[in-house]
């Protein structure tokens, strides 16, 4: 949390205008264009009629049929609330960014925009919406409500995370997001998706597929144009990990480079396999561009695609 007045009094500055600007983004979405993306949680009772022939026996209220004397049924409907989660990763890695003259802003900074597009959007629809935050372990988790003041709130947690050692735990928060969500939940997972161990990441695909069987689960991947290559200084360059700390230093000439390009763009698309596998989306994010007008043209798509 902040440690002062004055740094929690920027926080909520930048709370504010992330708001600002973000009512300002979705403001040409159509109400209910973001539910319509989505299908509902389940079903709810709507009202009895009469047994017709084809009807499901299994629908029969029979406190009303004994009352009437001849057979009545319960009768459904689609359940159109959504249950939204945030599922945010606030690792070491998400502090990259905000480089002069290469991106305006730190990854976290653009995740904390997207969460506040996905709360804003959730709450000119009346869903309820909830944040789980994690770094190598869950560090908090806000359940599922609505109104103005919670979709703050969730911008604000992540804003102010703490820097934090270890690995990514993106396993880790889908086994827990078992647990935290008992009903079918629209989930946005937001990260950089960056694994340092071929072990997690296989860990990750499995949890993935599993946990997408039961809740829709979208990918947010949050990335800067300064990590697809090298600095092309030809000079060593002295690097450190941010979420455990160790120092590397790497040399910088064509060949060097070349290989981590290549390296990057073959991390980025085992990721994007791994979502396409499990039956996922997965929508990129620049730090260099607005969080909404991804989002927007993800929604759009979705609409068509959910309405055929």
């Amino acid at each position: 949390m902040p440690e002062s007045a004055a740094d929690l009094a920027e926080l909520l500055a930048q709370v504010r205008r992330i708001e600002v600007r973000t009512r300002r983004m979705v403001s040409t979405l159509a109400a209910g264009a973001f539910r319509s993306a989505f299908k509902g949680t389940g079903l709810e009772f709507d009202e009895v009629r009469e047994y017709a022939p084809g009807d499901d026996v299994r629908a029969i209220d029979w406190n009303v049929t004994a009352r009437a004397g001849r057979p009545f049924v319960k009768v459904f409907r689609e359940e159109r609330e959504l249950t939204i989660l945030l599922l945010v990763d606030v690792s070491g890695s998400m502090r990259f960014g905000a480089i002069p003259g290469v991106s305006p802003r730190a990854k976290l900074a653009l995740a904390a925009e997207a969460a506040a597009v996905v709360a804003i959007t959730a709450l000119k629809n009346r869903d309820r919406i909830g944040l789980v935050r994690f770094s190598e372990r869950t560090d908090l988790h806000l359940p599922p409500r609505r109104g103005r003041s919670h979709a703050l709130r969730l911008v604000r947690e992540v804003l102010s995370a703490q820097p934090s050692l270890g690995p990514t735990g993106l396993a880790h928060v889908l086994d827990e997001l078992t647990l935290v969500a008992k009903r079918r939940a629209v989930c946005f997972l937001v990260s950089d998706f960056l694994f340092a161990d071929p072990a997690e990441e296989q860990r990750f695909a499995d949890r993935l597929t599993r946990t997408s069987r039961r809740h829709d689960i979208i990918g947010l991947r949050i990335a800067d144009p300064a990590e697809a290559t090298l600095p092309g200084a030809g000079a060593p360059l002295a690097l450190v990990d941010p979420e455990t700390g160790a120092e590397l230093t790497v040399s910088t000439g064509t060949r060097e480079r070349a290989a981590y390009a290549r390296a990057w763009r073959d991390a980025r698309e085992r990721t994007a396999r791994r979502f396409r596998t499990a039956g996922c989306d997965l929508v990129e994010l620049s730090t260099a561009q607005p969080a909404a007008s991804a989002l927007q043209r993800f929604f759009a798509q979705r609409r068509r695609s959910a309405h055929g």
